[in-house]
């Protein structure tokens, strides 16, 4: 392996790293209200061009960050969606009494 991929491997294994916290705080506290589904929507679809881009390059550090960046990415999209149905299913119950 050269430096250079030893430099991607690490920036990779990080910024990767660097979401499994959320991932957790998001699934402990069953809440994703703080989260921008905007962005992480629109940083999801950035992750994966880049993993199509390190396919197309063969650049096997990219590819392994980026798939697992995206699926992380991914898990905290679909609670945050998850979140909000149930959170305004239980205002609709709220108002369905109330009325």
């Amino acid at each position: 392996m050269t430096p250079v991929d030893l430099i991607g491997t690490a920036a990779g294994t990080l910024t990767t790293l660097a979401f499994i916290p959320q991932v957790v705080k998001t699934w402990r506290s069953g809440s994703a209200e703080d989260i921008s589904l905007a962005m992480f929507l629109l940083f999801t679809s950035g992750v994966l061009l880049w993993l199509l881009y390190g396919i197309a390059l063969g650049a096997l550090p990219i590819i392994i960050a980026n798939s697992i960046t995206l699926l992380l990415a991914l898990v905290i999209v679909v609670m945050k969606v998850r979140y909000m149905v149930m959170q305004r299913r239980r205002l609709a119950e709220v108002d369905r009494r109330v009325l």
